[in-house]
């Protein structure tokens, strides 16, 4: 029965005298899947309740002008980011085969890139100072992009952790780097250090994570020969150009706001674009980092593919559908709670993106599962296609202000993603009605949410303690949600719980 297949292809009633050894290897493969999810899992929840809780404090010591500052610093950086690293990580973990003398060639490349491309942004400062006409801006991007030197220097070390599924040891350097991240932006924003607490803050955390990744997995420096190294590297150039264009135009939004409504605009952009993306950031983050390894150790196993998208993908939408959109839903009560009344132009916006939000998530896979499989190419050219639809989007919306960008994610992006699903489906070779039946549950818990907590806005009057109205609409909202799921899809729910507990009993 499909509602109770799990993510693991054997069973406890089914022991067999004679182990198939593809059988024991694919269980052992989820069994570590699970554990590595567990562990990454934890690490960012832990962090992310340290930095939810230091953001409360940093928003009212900071006003809107500061974010929107910052914002404009990292609009650029992303792309000089992934310029330094040139897909190295991804390479080794797609490779597996490649020697200890190409990648002490490809050691050597991610550190001359990090330096170039630190030089570049140095370089970049004054021309994107005089395009937000912000004198202010040079320093503060200067220093923003000086994280470039160790992001590179560390790109081969990240990328054999990866390749080793050394998870557990990356998401306690992961909350590491958030906890002192938070905590050194928080200890300088009370010292009215303003937009420079947000930069130095992330500067400290990035490099200290990068020093212990490089202590953790050092390697040795070897001349780069093109001849060597050849086909790696044009597929690092194909994950390079995608996540150029990835960044490209998921920041594009930023910049049409600051460029056409001003930094005050900005601000509040960027917060309700941090804070839609908050519930899924840690979700979709498990898929962007631990998933790929497993998905390249199965590349060639099309039925392990298919098991991983079907579970992964039901797996994510019930985790983050509820999040995203039942924040988009309690958006009215919840910033001038949580933020102050100062904020309330992040309030529109936050709404849309929150739908956005929730797509994305599910998204967020497919190029993974391309890339694993060494079909980085396509999902290049997908991405270049969205760089030219969705910032005509972007200004567009403008028009209408920040809520009107917002809605430009909402009516463009469904379009450039539509390819990418064909492919991803083809590539595993499944239905469409197999991927939209592992969607069911949490689209329909999700329905009955927004019923349930639109009712009881339009039933309790607005003279109420705005805690008690926001209160009400969470444990509201909650309830159905769960309650639809265990009403209509309960043999599905247990599935899962049954899984977690058998694989969490299970030993290596």
């Amino acid at each position: 029965m499909e509602s109770q297949e799990t993510l693991t292809s054997d069973s406890p009633k089914a022991v067999s005298p004679h182990p198939d050894p593809d059988k024991a290897s694919r269980a052992k493969l989820d069994r570590s899947l699970v554990h590595s999810l567990a562990w990454r899992a934890a690490g960012d929840w832990a962090s992310q309740i340290f930095s939810w809780a230091s953001l409360l404090i940093i928003v009212r010591l900071l006003a809107p002008s500061d974010f929107g500052m910052v914002a404009m610093a990292v609009i650029f950086f992303p792309f000089l980011r992934q310029s330094s690293e040139f897909g190295i990580p991804r390479i080794i973990v797609t490779f597996r085969d490649l020697s200890e003398e190409q990648i002490g060639q490809l050691n050597t490349a991610g550190a001359l890139l990090g330096g170039f491309s630190f030089l570049l942004a140095c370089a970049a400062a004054k021309p994107i100072a005089f395009f937000f006409k912000n004198p202010a801006l040079v320093p503060v991007f200067v220093a923003t992009c000086a994280a470039l030197v160790p992001l590179g220097l560390r790109s081969v070390s990240e990328g054999l952790l990866t390749r080793d599924m050394q998870f557990r040891l990356l998401s306690l350097y992961d909350a590491l780097n958030a906890v002192v991240s938070a905590a050194v932006t928080l200890v300088l924003a009370a010292f009215h250090f303003r937009y420079w607490a947000l930069v130095l803050g992330n500067l400290v955390a990035i490099s200290l994570r990068s020093l212990l990744v490089w202590r953790a997995r050092p390697f040795r420096f070897a001349i780069p020969q093109l001849k060597s190294i050849k086909q790696e590297l044009q597929f690092g150039w194909h994950v390079l150009v995608s996540l150029v264009a990835l960044n490209s135009y998921q920041r594009l939004d930023n910049l049409t706001s600051g460029r056409v409504l001003g930094q005050t605009a900005l601000g509040y952009y960027g917060m309700a674009w941090s804070l839609a993306n908050v519930p899924l950031e840690k979700v979709t983050s498990l898929v962007t980092t631990v998933v790929p390894s497993y998905l390249a150790a199965v590349q060639t196993d099309k039925a392990a593919l298919r098991r991983y998208v079907r579970t992964l993908t039901e797996s994510v939408a019930l985790a983050t559908f509820p999040a995203t959109i039942g924040l988009g839903l309690v958006a009215r009560e919840l910033i001038p709670f949580a933020l102050g009344h100062k904020w309330a132009g992040v309030i529109a916006p936050l709404e849309v993106l929150s739908i956005y939000a929730a797509f994305r998530s599910i998204v967020a896979l497919l190029p993974k599962v391309l890339t694993s499989v060494g079909n980085a190419r396509y999902v290049m050219w997908n991405d270049l296609a969205a760089l030219v639809v969705l910032p005509i989007a972007f200004y567009i919306g403008s028009h209408w202000g920040n809520t009107g960008i917002a809605w430009g994610w909402v009516l463009a992006y469904p379009i450039v993603v539509i390819p990418l699903y064909r492919q991803t489906l083809r590539t595993v070779e499944m239905r469409l009605k197999e991927y939209v039946r592992s969607l069911r549950p949490a689209v329909e818990g999700s329905i009955a949410m927004a019923i349930a907590v639109l009712a009881v806005r339009h039933s309790f009057s607005t003279n109420l303690p705005i805690i008690l109205r926001l209160m009400l609409e969470i444990v509201t909202g909650a309830a159905a949600y769960s309650g639809t799921l265990l009403l209509l899809h309960r043999e599905r729910m247990l599935a899962f719980l049954r899984l977690g507990s058998t694989l969490r009993n299970r030993r290596k």
